[in-house]
């Protein structure tokens, strides 16, 4: 009985297991709630089990979808990886290619890459992704990403870009008001914006960053396009990259010789895309884009 289930039920079934509803995971499906109750409901028939107990956190799993969520999980990656097999055939560079960025490469850094990429390829259309969460190219959440941090499956085509630095910097009007910061020291009589919460991020430079933690900044958002807006205001000082900042004449950098880290920066793809038109051309137009954004710092 098992083995004639239908993908969808077990689809229907993971997305239950990450939404924690329902109603989230038919939202993330693109489904109605009543068809992922159907679905649920069908695949429990079928194995004779149950997989979820209701409660007022939600949808519960019981052991038995404990023990099953690998299994669909792998299936999901073959799911995947035959919708990547067979997007990648067929003739010329057509056709939509998913693109993965954090929030200011996407912004700030993309737009005339992906705008000269279609001029040279009309036929290309392009879905652009701006998280700074790292969406999961296996599970084809997207065709390419731009990362920070190096990719750790096997089964990526990776390129190394190189590092983008972050320095701190001010608009000119505020350091016309409040003065020039000469040492580290001397920020706490400023108005720096930073973080509201901790990431992985934030962890991985807590050395670099020293005294900076969350009371100590006087505007906080985790949206790094909300902090380089305030930067661009006026309201204080923050981080931002110094290739970005030279676009602009009113960012001036403080403190270059004391404060300065450092993005490995990446380009990643799934294996099965590499004989992809659309995607070969993507990745190398990203690649080159981002080469020349990383040297205006330089």
């Amino acid at each position: 009985m098992a083995s004639t289930i239908g993908w969808e039920l077990y689809r229907t079934f993971l997305g239950v297991l990450k939404e924690g509803s329902l109603s989230g995971a038919a939202r993330a499906l693109g489904i109605t709630q009543p068809t992922a109750g159907r679905h649920v409901a069908a695949l429990e028939q079928a194995l004779g089990v149950a997989l979820f107990t209701r409660s007022q956190m939600g949808l519960m799993p019981t052991e038995a979808a404990l023990a099953l969520r690998g299994h669909a999980e792998a299936m999901e990656s073959t799911a995947a990886s035959l919708e990547r097999v067979a997007s990648s055939q067929g003739d010329g560079v057509r056709g939509a290619v998913r693109i993965s960025a954090s929030e200011v490469i996407g912004v700030e850094v993309l737009p005339p890459i992906l705008a000269r990429l279609r001029r040279q390829h009309p036929q290309l259309q392009i879905e652009l992704v701006l998280s700074n969460r790292v969406q999961d190219l296996l599970k084809r959440e997207a065709d390419i990403a731009v990362r920070m941090v190096a990719p750790k499956q096997e089964q990526l085509l990776a390129r190394r870009i190189g590092q983008i630095e972050l320095g701190l910097h001010a608009h000119r009007d505020y350091l016309a008001q409040q003065g020039m910061p000469q040492t580290l020291a001397e920020l706490a009589g400023h108005a720096v914006i930073g973080y509201d919460q901790t990431n992985a991020f934030i962890r991985s430079f807590a050395k670099t960053l020293q005294g900076f933690t969350r009371d100590s900044f006087a505007l906080r958002a985790d949206s790094d396009l909300a902090q380089l807006a305030l930067l661009r205001a006026g309201a204080g000082l923050g981080i931002c990259q110094v290739a970005l900042a030279r676009r602009d004449p009113a960012l001036q950098r403080v403190l270059p010789g004391l404060f300065s880290l450092q993005l490995e920066t990446w380009v990643t793809m799934h294996e099965d895309l590499r004989n992809s038109p659309r995607c070969r051309v993507t990745f190398d137009a990203l690649v080159e884009g981002l080469q020349q954004h990383i040297a205006a710092a330089a």
